[in-house]
C-alpha cells in the first residue's frame, strides 16, 4: 500500500500542530463545505467556534435548546446574580503600570492582548499535555510597537506576533518541532505561561 504524503502529515485546523502518527483526530466542518482535522486538545475550541462535528446533525439541536432555556430564565437570573463580564482583570494596576519602563509596559500590554485571544486557550490545552513551557517575549525595534512571543517545549514551539495597531493584533507567525530551529534571540526566556493565568512577563517590579 502506498501512503500518500498528505496522510502522513496532518495538522490540527485550530492550533496548527502536526498530528502525531496514530494520534486520533476528530473531523469538523468550519463552514459546512469541507472537513478538517481537530486534535483532542482543541475539540472544545472547535465546539465553541460552532464547527460541525462529522456524524452529527447539521443543526445544533442541543445548543438551540440551551439558548432557549437561557432566554427563558435570563430575566430572573439577571435579578439574582450581577452581570458578569468577559473582560479579564488587568494584569497590573494603573499605578504599577506607570512605574514600569516603556518596554516593560509594552510587554505587559502584549501579554494582556495575547491572553484575550483564542491562541491563549489553545496554548493552555497544549501546556496541559506537554507541561511547563519556556516563553520569550521579544520587542522589535521600529515605529510601531511589536512583540514576538515564542512558547516552546522540547518537541514543539509556537511563535506569535503582537501588533498593537492592527485589526488582528495577534497572529501565528511560525511553528516548529525542534528548539534548534529558533534563532538565539528568541530563546531569552523572560516570561511564563500557566494554563490558568496564561501569559505573564517576568518583571521584578510586578
Amino acid at each position: 500500500m502506498v501512503v500518500r504524503r498528505q496522510e502522513m502529515y496532518r495538522t490540527c485546523a485550530v492550533c496548527s500542530r502536526t498530528l502525531l502518527q496514530g494520534e486520533r483526530a476528530s473531523r469538523y466542518s468550519p463552514g459546512g463545505d469541507q472537513w478538517v482535522d481537530v486534535c483532542p486538545l482543541c475539540i472544545d475550541q472547535a465546539n465553541e467556534n460552532g464547527w460541525i462535528k462529522e456524524g452529527t446533525p447539521t443543526q445544533p439541536i442541543v445548543a438551540e435548546t440551551t439558548r432557549k432555556k437561557r432566554r427563558r430564565f435570563g430575566g430572573l437570573s439577571a435579578l439574582i446574580e450581577p452581570r458578569r463580564t468577559e473582560e479579564p482583570e488587568p494584569m497590573v494596576s494603573e499605578p504599577v503600570l506607570r512605574r514600569l519602563s516603556p518596554e516593560e509596559q509594552h510587554l505587559v500590554e502584549a501579554a494582556e492582548v495575547f491572553n484575550k485571544s483564542p491562541y491563549a486557550r489553545t496554548i493552555a490545552g497544549v501546556a496541559k499535555s506537554l507541561g511547563a513551557a519556556r516563553v520569550s517575549m521579544l520587542p522589535l525595534s521600529g515605529t510601531n510597537a511589536e512583540i514576538v512571543i515564542t512558547i516552546a517545549w522540547d518537541i514543539s514551539w509556537y511563535q506569535y506576533r503582537v501588533v498593537f495597531e492592527s485589526a488582528q493584533p495577534v497572529r501565528l507567525e511560525e511553528r516548529g518541532q525542534d528548539l534548534s530551529e529558533l534563532a538565539e534571540r528568541y530563546q531569552t526566556w523572560n516570561a511564563t505561561f500557566d494554563p490558568t493565568t496564561f501569559l505573564r512577563p517576568e518583571i521584578p517590579r510586578f
